[in-house]
């Protein structure tokens, strides 16, 4: 699904316009991106939790060459999903 897509679904289910549902996505998505910089922890009950980790360096090798080299630490956003939201796409899927 594109973003467009999402917005129109938001939209339909909110009753609202497209143009109110774009709004609202573009500011929830900002947010979200505002609590992961400043390394905080978000957690919407029965949806999940977003949160950032650290990733220790480690060796790699270049695909094309096969050369060895090094990938730095760097820090990730993750997403851990509820047992609610689990269960919803299970159900869905099995029907």
């Amino acid at each position: 699904m594109r973003k467009a897509d999402f917005i129109a679904l938001v939209a339909e289910k909110a009753g609202t316009t497209k143009k109110d549902a774009d709004i609202a996505v573009d500011a929830i998505l900002s947010a979200i991106s505002d609590v992961l910089a400043a390394d905080d922890k978000l957690s919407l009950p029965g949806f999940g939790s977003f949160e950032v980790r650290e990733r220790a360096g480690r060796k790699g090798h270049d695909v094309r060459t096969g050369e060895p080299t090094d990938i730095p630490a760097c820090r990730v956003p993750v997403f851990r999903p509820s047992a609610q939201l689990k269960e919803s796409v299970n159900t869905h899927a099995a029907g």
